[in-house]
């Protein structure tokens, strides 16, 4: 029983070394801390839920930090209804909740760890085929990992690098959550953490 209780201690050791340094963006209970259409976003069960259910977009809408980061490691849970949805980063927020910039993408049965600039180059790194399509949880809860260190940048989906990039065009900038414009659509957000490099 004793040996038991020391394995379980350890792994609870090694979980909470795994997050350290880490802090929330999201306390499961409101939006404090971002700004967002409140026709689209919401609190569910703790967690964050954009939903265009019986709102038609004009263009793709976010849910925005109010600070902006630098270099850091950002890591959420996420699932995907239905549609297309992304985390931005590193990003720019335009007037009516609109953002430019990096984003780290997801839709259904595709762009799931790729690197897409919104409202800018496009698509900067494909991780779907052969990479995001092979650990990706359709309809489910998958981890993202987003690391921006200086100029470079890497994606990782349910612990796979997906991709990887040294890109210098935005340093610093918020970060955001996207519903996108088209059919009615829903994701979903939870566990969303920041750990702050220097």
């Amino acid at each position: 029983m004793k040996k038991l209780l020391s394995v379980g201690l350890l792994f609870c050791v090694a979980g909470f070394a795994a997050e350290k340094g880490f802090e929330p963006l999201f306390n499961g209970k409101n939006l404090e801390g971002w700004d967002g259409d409140p026709k689209l976003w919401s609190v569910r069960d703790g967690m964050i839920v954009g939903s265009t259910e019986g709102v038609k977009l004009k263009s793709n809408s976010f849910l925005i930090t109010k600070q902006p980061y630098k270099n850091f490691i950002l890591r959420a849970e996420v699932k995907l209804r239905n549609h297309n949805s992304g985390i931005q980063f590193r990003s720019e927020a335009l007037p009516d909740w609109v953002v430019r910039g990096y984003q780290a993408d997801m839709a259904e049965n595709n762009y799931w760890g790729s690197i897409y600039d919104e409202r800018g180059r496009g698509m900067l790194a494909e991780g779907w085929k052969g990479k995001a399509e092979t650990v990706v949880k359709a309809k489910d809860w998958n981890e993202y990992e987003i690391l921006c260190d200086g100029d470079h940048i890497q994606l990782k989906l349910n612990g796979m690098v997906t991709a990887d990039i040294h890109d210098s065009a935005k340093l610093e900038g918020i970060i955001a959550l996207q519903i996108h414009a088209g059919p009615p659509m829903e994701a979903y957000f939870r566990n969303v953490r920041i750990k702050i490099l220097k």
